[in-house]
């Protein structure tokens, strides 16, 4: 059973002496946490300076640190435990990459061969310009006359949607766009929410029934478009490079834009109420605000919001 509620506040504790201990289980190797500490999500929450457990049983992982044999922790954020391992992933953090992810950025840099992508991570992330598709074939080779037209391709403000290569020596992430379902991102708007909120899906490509295509970045930016035909993500030898990095946004109707809004204001919602997002409580989530008939910027009233979440909520009892 999964509920969602907002980021509890820290729970009042008569004589609290700014340390909640957390007792061993009997045979020395479980930790016992309190249910006021369970987050939206199940999981327990913790806060700095609070004390895990005993450092002989257990040992200290990120977000911890050790003290009078006491594993505590130092940021605030979710416990998580690996065995004998505990940690404390921290809940407002920059994005942490893993090969394979999704994300969504935007180009901050042109240089030589390459383009510097701000991924809402450390440091800002590189795509080479061996990893584009460019016209005539993904797997021709780049010639020095396409590094001259770079700026033809990708410039600096344009969003894009890549995947996580690899990573450079520094921690950089190296990203790569040879797939026609990633590339430039236009028709649409960001939304930036917390990383920690995404989930990982089978597919980070949602299609809301209402005309909206959704891109949920794993580093927690948010794409949210108009509906993308299918022909327009098929068959990559050959393809119109003209269409594919155009700078211009196609014709939006008016009901199509109110959708987006709608979408976009919706997930707005649930972040600020801290509700991991998914495609499934997306829906859920818009087919409320239809059957209640609720105005694009009412959605941001603070008791409008709180409704939705409240009936995401029992819906997902």
């Amino acid at each position: 059973m999964i509920t969602f509620a907002s980021f509890p506040a820290a729970p009042a504790h008569d004589g609290y002496d700014g340390a909640r201990r957390y007792p061993d289980g009997e045979d020395g190797m479980e930790v016992d946490f309190d249910d006021d500490d369970m987050g939206a999500s199940g999981r327990k929450l913790t806060s700095p300076g609070e004390v895990l457990t005993s450092s002989q049983a257990f040992m200290r992982g990120h977000g911890t640190f050790v003290d009078n044999e006491e594993v505590i922790a130092s940021v605030t954020g979710v416990i998580e435990r690996v065995n004998k391992l505990i940690s404390v992933r921290a809940i407002r953090t920059r994005y942490n990459a893993e090969v394979g992810d999704l994300v969504v950025g935007r180009i901050t840099e042109v240089q030589p061969r390459r383009w510097k992508v701000d991924a809402n991570s450390r440091q800002d992330a590189v795509l080479m310009l061996s990893s584009v598709n460019l016209p005539g074939g993904v797997q021709r080779r780049k010639v020095e006359s396409d590094e001259l037209q770079m700026r033809t391709f990708f410039e600096e403000g344009d969003l894009l949607v890549a995947e996580v290569q690899a990573f450079f020596a520094d921690g950089a992430l190296s990203l790569h766009t040879r797939s026609l379902k990633y590339g430039k991102l236009r028709n649409g708007q960001l939304v930036t929410v917390p990383p920690v909120l995404i989930r990982r899906l089978k597919s980070h490509f949602v299609s809301l029934p209402c005309g909206v295509d959704l891109i949920l970045g794993l580093n927690g930016y948010i794409w949210v478009s108009k509906l993308t035909k299918a022909s327009e993500q098929e068959g990559e030898e050959g393809f119109d490079a003209e269409a594919v990095y155009s700078n211009k946004n196609d014709d939006i109707d008016d009901a199509t834009r109110a959708a987006v809004s709608r979408v976009s204001n919706i997930i707005r919602v649930l972040a600020a109420h801290f509700v991991p997002l998914t495609d499934t409580v997306l829906l859920d989530a818009y087919e409320w605000v239809i059957e209640q008939e609720s105005d694009i910027k009412d959605l941001l009233q603070p008791e409008i919001g709180e409704a939705l979440v409240t009936a995401i909520s029992a819906q997902r009892q």
